[in-house]
């Protein structure tokens, strides 16, 4: 990584630190200049203002959001064919990845960031939004591909399961930091996928032919 790269991400990990620990507002850029050992003018090289600076924050947290997940559900699709088989599993290890995470989860950066959005621009804003539209449509598309295969048990509308899972993982952030426990997030993921599979399991054992469910 080039000298200016280094200082980049220095900065981004600074900064990210302290929104996650006390808001994007109580972050100055004095203590993020401070703590990285660099002048002003060389937060400015990087970052023009606070919302370009939340522009970078959101778009690393994008880039790893998309890398995690790509990796979590990808080895769930190559573990089952089967729609359902893969969303439960899926998030059974997201949830395994969480647990096993040292301290728990830091939190959440797009929560933190939509809490104090008078604080950022038109730009910014839409930028939490789109992240937050594109996890729910990430999910959204499973469930889909799961309702095309399996009838539900009550009449759910895919978009409302997918938003469940979302809040469930969010909120679950969210609860974690709040009672100090980080048992909760992986246990509240745990709670959706089990919420998803009571909506479809039946119907995907009734598939399955009497012999197979005598053997």
């Amino acid at each position: 990584m080039r000298k200016g790269n280094e200082t980049r991400e220095r900065i981004l990990d600074i900064a990210e630190a302290g929104v996650l620990a006390k808001g994007f507002g109580a972050t100055s850029i004095d203590e993020i200049i401070a703590e990285a050992g660099i002048t002003k003018s060389g937060f400015f090289y990087h970052f023009h203002d606070k919302n370009e600076l939340a522009r970078g924050l959101l778009s690393r947290h994008r880039s790893r959001l998309e890398q995690l997940v790509g990796e979590v559900f990808g080895r769930a699709a190559e573990l089952s064919d089967d729609p359902l088989q893969r969303l439960l599993i899926g998030l059974t290890l997201f949830a395994e990845h969480m647990a096993s995470m040292p301290g728990g989860h830091p939190g959440c950066l797009v929560a933190t960031m939509s809490y104090q959005e008078q604080l950022f621009n038109r730009e910014v804003r839409a930028m939490v939004n789109s992240i937050v539209e594109e996890w729910n449509a990430f999910f959204r598309g499973m469930v889909e591909k799961i309702v095309a295969a399996y009838p539900l048990r009550e009449p759910v509308d895919p978009g409302r399961i997918a938003r469940n899972i979302t809040c469930a993982i969010d909120g679950g952030i969210i609860m974690s930091k709040s009672l100090g426990d980080p048992s909760v997030l992986p246990e509240q993921m745990l709670m959706a996928r089990n919420y998803v599979k009571m909506l479809f399991q039946p119907a995907a054992l009734h598939a399955v032919p009497r012999e197979a469910l005598a053997a």
